[in-house]
């Protein structure tokens, strides 16, 4: 399949009172046409920043891209200017944020924000732009558009007003959707109609979704791919099957013994003790050494590199170098490989 967006060896710092904070440390992935990859992480991993850096939405003040290609369609986006990215951003690229509330503005009627993308970006008058922005209204499953269209946004539920924030990000047919969080601030019932709302759209206008998330739970509904970040870094990427039912770092481990489970043996949940690193001051190896139970000397001199363990599965752990030891999985994965073994095996 053809690759729509490619990272190269990302590398970001931010500048602070403190001191140099190198946030992204080298990453790597590419999205291809018409897939959903999750990037999944706890807070502070990079997730976000990786993201904002494809739409160079990252403050020009302090952050600095000190290394790597962010390619979309044969252009480096890191080193366009910005009137240029201005024609590229909201139409090719667009990107649902995490609170609807943060992302409208409480001032003006739903229909003009929806229009402003619309008018910009593809040159249709205003009729013409009004129809397009009552036919997105319907799209995303809100009831009487033409009346909601003159309506403000205090007048919508939370699940309403997200829906209308994926209305503006999809007003331009973007190729690339960029998804940051899109169902944190709302609640379970309402959570599950906006994740099959995406994936309804995505057959309906063939978009590529990049799909940030901290909750494992979701990324099985909606991702293709799935890549697992930690420490600025990506330390897994597979195949949805691949890493919730054959995981190869023990982060990932960590992650998906932390998911609840209704057929769970244990009474508690587990818990990753310790905290993610701070990049201030990054580590030598492995970033997540101080917290790997399975922790072995290398691990705090030399930072893993990707080991192949498929054609579309790769994980940076010095577990899968030839000479490094036998580990088992923890009880939780290895309960998921017995109820699925076709899933383990990529069937």
């Amino acid at each position: 399949m053809e690759k729509i967006l490619e990272v190269k060896d990302l590398h970001i710092s931010f500048h602070t009172f403190s001191g140099e904070v190198q946030a992204i440390r080298g990453v790597d992935f590419d999205l291809l046409k018409g897939e959903t990859l999750a990037i999944v992480g706890e807070s502070g991993s990079g997730k976000s920043v990786t993201t904002k850096a494809i739409m160079r939405l990252l403050p020009e003040s302090n952050s600095e891209i000190k290394n790597g290609e962010i390619l979309f369609e044969g252009k480096d986006l890191a080193k366009l200017s910005n009137k240029a990215m201005q024609k590229i951003r909201g139409k090719d690229i667009s990107m649902i944020f995490q609170d609807p509330m943060t992302s409208l503005n409480p001032t003006m009627k739903i229909g003009k924000q929806i229009i402003e993308p619309i008018v910009k970006h593809q040159n249709l008058s205003k009729s013409a732009a009004k129809e397009r922005a009552i036919d997105l209204l319907r799209l995303v499953g809100i009831p009487q558009p033409e009346a909601r269209f003159n309506q403000y946004p205090h007048q919508f539920s939370g699940g309403m007003r997200q829906r209308v924030v994926i209305a503006i990000a999809l007003a331009c047919n973007p190729k690339v959707l960029i998804a940051d969080e899109p169902t944190t601030a709302l609640d379970v019932t309402i959570q599950a109609q906006i994740l099959e709302l995406m994936k309804e759209l995505q057959k309906k206008i063939d978009t590529s979704i990049v799909f940030i998330t901290h909750d494992l739970g979701v990324v099985a509904n909606v991702a293709d791919r799935v890549a697992v970040m930690y420490g600025g870094k990506i330390v897994e990427i597979g195949t949805v099957d691949e890493v919730f039912y054959n995981p190869q770092h023990p982060y990932t481990w960590g992650l998906i013994s932390s998911m609840p489970s209704l057929d769970s043996e244990d009474e508690e949940l587990y818990a990753i003790p310790g905290t993610p690193p701070n990049l201030l001051y990054p580590p030598k190896g492995d970033a997540f050494a101080p917290r790997n139970e399975y922790v072995m000397k290398i691990d705090l001199e030399e930072q893993p590199p990707m080991f192949k363990v498929s054609d579309t599965h790769y994980a940076a752990t010095w577990l899968l170098h030839p000479d490094a030891p036998k580990v088992e999985p923890p009880a939780a994965v290895k309960r998921r490989q017995r109820q699925f073994p076709e899933k383990k095996e990529g069937n």
